[in-house]
């Protein structure tokens, strides 16, 4: 029952804030051709990286989890005309579907798509001494969460928001040993977001249509 409220209390605000376009829409419906289970953020959710973007003034944004492309159309939207965005997700049969949702949108010229791992593709970038991004949402595969923010930081700047989806995990973060490596990768970001002396940071905790959950939101600390 309670929980009924909350989605009600989502589409309420999502009609007042966070109504999707036809692209947003195809896009989020477009999952049903690969036959696998959602994972897109939610409308509000993409609201509020547009929101945060305006926040940092972002026109370079780095995203780890491409998906369809939902979550990066959102962002892409909210580029200014020179904004550039970097996502990375390791599926090419995803990330496929995702290029062709990102150029019907007519976004696609902000928007580099890079296939692979990660864990090898952070190291890369930050050798290749890439402009620090301005904003850096990490929405990908759970257990290697603390190592992902970790490059995440070396490849910001002072003032850098990083946003980091799940961490919640439907209040299993509570379980002092859990089974689940995905759960035990957001318990080790979580601890670390509590030591790392870089950053700021807090946990926004939701429930919903996307049901219990949280995102991190953290800011690089300026000098």
């Amino acid at each position: 029952m309670e929980n009924q409220i909350f989605e009600k209390v989502d589409n309420y605000i999502i009609d007042l804030f966070a109504t999707e376009d036809d692209a947003l829409l195809q896009t989020r419906n477009s999952i049903e051709l690969l036959g696998i289970m959602q994972q897109s953020i939610s409308p509000i959710q993409g609201k509020f990286l547009q929101t945060m973007m305006m926040a940092c003034n972002a026109k370079r944004v780095l995203e780890l989890g491409t998906f369809v492309g939902y979550s990066a159309i959102w962002m892409a939207k909210a580029l200014p005309q020179n904004g550039k965005l970097i996502s990375i997700d390791f599926d090419i049969k995803v990330a496929s579907l995702a290029q062709k949702n990102i150029e019907a949108t007519g976004l696609f010229e902000k928007v580099e798509l890079k296939v692979g791992k990660a864990l090898e593709i952070l190291p890369e970038l930050i050798a290749e001494k890439v402009e620090p991004f301005d904003m850096i949402f990490i929405d990908a595969d759970k257990p290697p969460y603390k190592e992902y923010f970790k490059y995440a930081l070396e490849l910001s700047r002072p003032g850098t928001i990083i946003i980091i989806d799940n961490v919640i995990r439907s209040g299993k973060v509570l379980d002092e040993n859990p089974s689940d490596e995905r759960v035990v990768g957001v318990k080790r970001l979580n601890q670390y977001l509590t030591e790392c002396k870089e950053v700021t940071a807090i946990i926004l905790q939701s429930s919903g249509i996307k049901d219990h959950d949280g995102m991190a939101v953290v800011v690089v600390n300026r000098s």
